[in-house]
């Protein structure tokens, strides 16, 4: 069978999507759950986009060990230098390159000719060949490009140094039938394309990018591009989760596989939706919390009988936790350290000791604490900011006749203060007395909280976007008490502006 490679764009496009951005520890765990799914190639960034975006690619390219890294660059010359500086220590770096083909975007972006077009997607894609062996050229708008003129940009790129060519669906304007033609015209009609990576990128408009990248891989293509989640610009991108498990499901008619290691993929999914904010349907496929479920009676009886009946893939392949051994407050270290071992986490032996000390104190809380819960307090950890305000305590009087009132104390670099204020509400006022501690005032975009498992005693996770001028960031916050939650969220959105502003004065 081919091996399909996975191209995830998370980090870039994903990013990209309104209210995912992410800060670099945030990009540093995304990175590290795509080494984990062993996708083929992560593209960390667009480096020249912003000095944040250069230190994210550079770090993460210095970070993975067992990905290739690529970053997105304009086909212009000093962008490609610069793109190489941040890649160049990567164990297999990638410069990707794009340049719209399309006539709409040639005349009124790039206000191009096509023959400009075609010597400036050669000029720079023998520059970049220059600085770094594995080079992706990307035809922007390919879908509603005129074909032969694909063709001869394709061919004109290839004998430049191009190691990968992609067909991206840069508006989701095609449908899998068009895609496959257009796939198949490319492997008859393209020079050189027989030794070269042949990808797709396709983005939802239409609701058709994960049949319109599988329509594409049974045509003959080599790579599908796609982020965790389907998250992305507009409507999102194909979804990772969704083409792995399609091709895993029914790898005998796409005659194709991938690397993914599919049990990884409902962790992955749970983390990323916690750390941009950004909630998951219940009915979103392989990973929304229906997608196993089964209600109607007849349903229900046939998977009693056999689950095939109702089931086309197993809770176990995409690493939904089975284990049914309970974990409560009289749970030893070896137990706790074998369930996080079968969950897939490889921690040291620091963190070990850090995250078996933050469930005994939610075991305190709760009778049994499930591996949801665990999951949710190992991605909670990993993503706390040091040296930033932190909760000393706090206390909220609120009723129905009594106007909300709450004081807080926060604690940052040794130092503690404390203040109160008053509110619409208890969150209200708790995030009203922290403004007056730190000092400034945040606008509260969106608040959301929701319950990590079943029970009275459930672990609830707040989130909250806050802005502040063009800032937005996405705050996160764990407690079996929502107003602790709260108050945990709306401090990590504190603390991260406050890292923003901090990077801009230096």
């Amino acid at each position: 069978m081919r091996t399909i490679k996975i191209f995830d764009t998370t980090l870039r496009d994903g990013e990209q999507s309104p209210g995912c951005s992410m800060n670099l520890q945030e990009k540093l765990e995304v990175a590290a759950r795509l080494e984990a799914l062993r996708a083929d190639v992560i593209e960390a960034g667009f480096a020249v986009s912003s000095p944040d975006d250069f230190e994210a690619v550079k770090t993460i390219a210095q970070t993975v060990k067992n990905c290739s890294v690529a970053s997105l660059t304009r086909a212009i010359a000093r962008d490609i230098d610069r793109t190489w500086e941040a890649l160049k220590h990567a164990k297999d770096p990638c410069i990707h390159l794009f340049l719209a083909t399309s006539p709409v975007h040639m005349e009124y972006k790039l206000k191009m000719p096509p023959e400009k077009v075609l010597e400036r997607a050669v000029e720079t894609v023998r520059h970049a060949s220059g600085l770094c062996p594995n080079i992706e050229f990307s035809a922007e708008d390919a879908t509603r490009s005129d074909w032969d003129f694909l063709a001869k940009v394709f061919s004109g790129v290839i004998a430049a140094g191009a190691t990968t060519i992609n067909v991206p669906d840069t508006v989701g304007y095609t449908t899998p039938h068009e895609m496959a033609e257009l796939i198949a015209y490319l492997k008859e009609r393209v020079e050189g394309i027989e030794r070269v990576g042949l990808s797709v990128h396709c983005h939802n408009d239409l609701g058709m990018a994960v049949a319109n990248t599988l329509a594409a891989v049974k045509a003959g293509a080599t790579q599908a591009e796609c982020t965790i989640n389907g998250i992305g610009e507009r409507a999102g991108n194909a979804a990772l989760e969704e083409i792995a498990l399609a091709l895993h499901t029914k790898k005998e008619y796409f005659g194709a596989v991938t690397n993914i290691d599919t049990r990884q993929i409902y962790r992955s999914s749970r983390a990323l939706s916690s750390i941009i904010g950004m909630p998951l349907a219940a009915t979103k496929p392989i990973v929304g919390a229906n997608a196993f479920a089964h209600e109607a009676g007849i349903h229900q009886h046939g998977v009693l009988a056999n689950r095939s009946t109702y089931e086309i893939m197993r809770p176990e392949d995409i690493g939904i936790p089975s284990n049914k051994i309970v974990l409560g407050k009289h749970s030893g270290r070896h137990a706790f350290e074998d369930r996080l071992n079968s969950l897939g986490f490889s921690l040291s032996k620091e963190d070990v000791e850090s995250a078996f000390a933050q469930f005994k104190m939610l075991a305190d809380r709760k009778k049994v604490v499930s591996d949801d819960d665990i999951i949710a307090l190992i991605s909670d950890k990993s993503l706390e900011i040091e040296n930033g305000y932190q909760c000393v305590r706090f206390v909220v009087n609120s009723g129905s006749t009594i106007p909300a009132m709450a004081a807080v104390k926060l604690k940052k670099d040794d130092v503690e203060k404390e203040d109160s204020s008053t509110g619409d509400g208890p969150i209200d006022a708790v995030f009203n007395a922290i403004d007056r501690i730190v000092d400034r005032h945040y606008t509260l975009l969106d608040y959301s909280i929701r319950s990590v498992t079943e029970g009275e005693d459930a672990l609830g996770e707040a989130i909250v976007k806050l802005g502040r001028g063009n800032e937005i960031v996405t705050g996160r916050g764990l407690s079996t008490d929502i107003i602790e939650a709260s108050v945990k969220a709306y401090l990590s959105g504190v603390n991260k502006l406050a890292m923003k502003s901090a990077a801009t004065e230096v």
